[in-house]
């Protein structure tokens, strides 16, 4: 290898390609063979440690998932995965060059020098091209995770076993006054199991009590609304956000909302959806409707199977005709919606009542969790990642992050149990028993095992 016959095409040849193939398979082996051996040992020296780090993550991912998770979104580890990856590429390019050099191209055979060269090139794109590729998951990751989990504060432990998120689902705005709530639900993940129940509330739901705080305070028999022209509220849950933001002077009802990565219209939101369940909900998460579409199509589109048809599109309340508004119809079945028809589906009011509406945004939630598999969000990184921070806003802390992925991972495995607060669910909308939904939710989170029932 190091001193070859250069009168032979034939011995060249396939020199030259043992060469190249080294190169690829173990770079830096090649400079050993036949090249700078100082080279040499720098690129076989630093394959050695990246494919003893990829064992390790692979390990850490099959043996030790929590520590995995903390370090794969641990932004320093990003940071530091992202400069390796791309000194390891740039290693690789001058490894190739010097290959090549080492090669001696005119000495071997005419075609042989042209399908060489070829295939060096090619073989250098598969593999630097893998690391840099790998080098902006990891950057791209990192950036996402910060722009959504911007928050540092402390992870709250579990309540009674569950940690307890509010998810709200909100059109696009330029700023929060006004805003209202579309969708409004709570996310209940077991600590242990990750075990998950989704409580809706139906976004009219009128007269709830709060939990201790600002709101209590101001209404101790329950909230009311106010007829105002100038600025007035109803007594629905949804009314809260332009009650607090906008018709009163949040930052004195909740001063520290800003602060703590959240909003005075969301912490009465909080408030609320603790006073009615009896749990505590520390965390929040809102979905911005829009930007909802976006992450679908950046999935591939949802699963979902149409019990009734549906209208795409509304006239909002002008009491336009049907005929005269509706821009198409979802219609019964089984199918793969883009996220225009799946934001209609789940937010379509006319033709079907608000419960139908919770129901199949149940149904779409349960949709895109099963469609948030490895190799979809692989496949398609950067759609999901760009999209994902034009669509949440949280106050979830960054090292929170790797404890709810752990529990996701777990919820995959299991069924998703929901309760309604709707007739079906056996509550009165004009009239909650809020004693009897605080009996429901805690027998559903807490069922008797078969020791305490006997």
């Amino acid at each position: 290898m190091r001193f070859p016959d250069a009168s032979s095409r034939a011995m060249m040849t396939r020199r030259g390609w043992w060469l190249i193939l080294l190169n690829f398979v173990l770079p830096g082996s090649a400079q050993v063979l036949a090249g700078d051996r100082r080279l040499g040992r720098v690129g076989l020296v630093s394959t050695v440690v990246m494919w003893t780090l990829v064992l390790l993550t692979g390990l850490a991912a099959l043996l030790a998932r929590p520590m995995f998770l903390a370090v794969a979104t641990s932004p320093l580890a990003l940071l530091l995965a992202q400069g390796l990856l791309i000194a390891y590429a740039v290693l690789w390019v001058v490894l190739t060059l010097d290959t090549l050099r080492l090669v001696r191209l005119v000495k071997t055979g005419t075609r042989a020098r042209f399908a060489i060269a070829a295939a060096s090139v090619t073989l250098l794109i598969v593999a630097s091209g893998t690391a840099v590729q790998a080098a902006g998951m990891a950057g791209t990751t990192r950036d996402t995770f910060g722009a959504i989990f911007g928050g540092s504060g402390p992870t709250i432990e579990p309540s009674e076993g569950y940690y307890n998120v509010l998810l709200l689902g909100a059109d696009h705005v330029p700023s929060n006054d006004s805003k209202r709530f579309d969708s409004i639900s709570v996310v209940s993940i077991n600590a242990e199991t990750g075990a998950t129940t989704i409580t809706g509330f139906p976004r009219d739901m009128p007269g709830f009590p709060f939990s201790e705080g600002p709101m209590q305070d101001r209404y101790p028999d329950g909230h009311e609304g106010r007829a105002d022209p100038a600025c007035g509220w109803g007594s629905g849950i949804n009314q809260l956000n332009t009650e607090v933001e906008v018709c009163e002077d949040g930052a004195l009802l909740y001063p520290d909302a800003v602060a703590d990565g959240s909003a005075p219209g969301i912490e009465a939101t909080k408030d609320a959806v603790e006073g009615i369940l009896g749990i505590k909900v520390p965390y929040y998460v809102t979905i911005d409707m829009y930007a909802f579409e976006e992450l679908i199509d950046a999935l591939g589109g949802v699963e979902i199977t149409v019990k009734e048809r549906i209208p795409v599109g509304g006239p909002g309340y002008t009491g336009q005709p049907l005929e005269e508004w509706v821009q198409g119809w979802i219609e019964p079945g089984t199918q793969r919606m883009d996220g225009f028809t799946a934001q209609w589906y789940a937010r379509s009011r006319h033709t079907t009542s608000d419960f139908d509406r919770m129901r199949r945004q149940r149904e779409l939630q349960q949709a895109i969790l099963a469609q948030f598999t490895p190799q979809v969000v692989l496949t398609r990184f950067e759609e999901v990642a760009d999209a994902g921070v034009d669509l949440v806003s949280t106050d979830v802390p960054q090292s929170f992050v790797p404890t709810l992925l752990d529990l996701a991972l777990k919820a995959r495995e299991q069924e998703v149990t929901t309760i309604e607060l709707t007739p079906d669910g056996g509550i009165d909308e004009h009239n909650p028993d809020w004693a009897y939904i605080q009996q429901l939710v805690d027998s559903t989170l807490h069922p008797p095992t078969p020791t305490s029932a006997g």
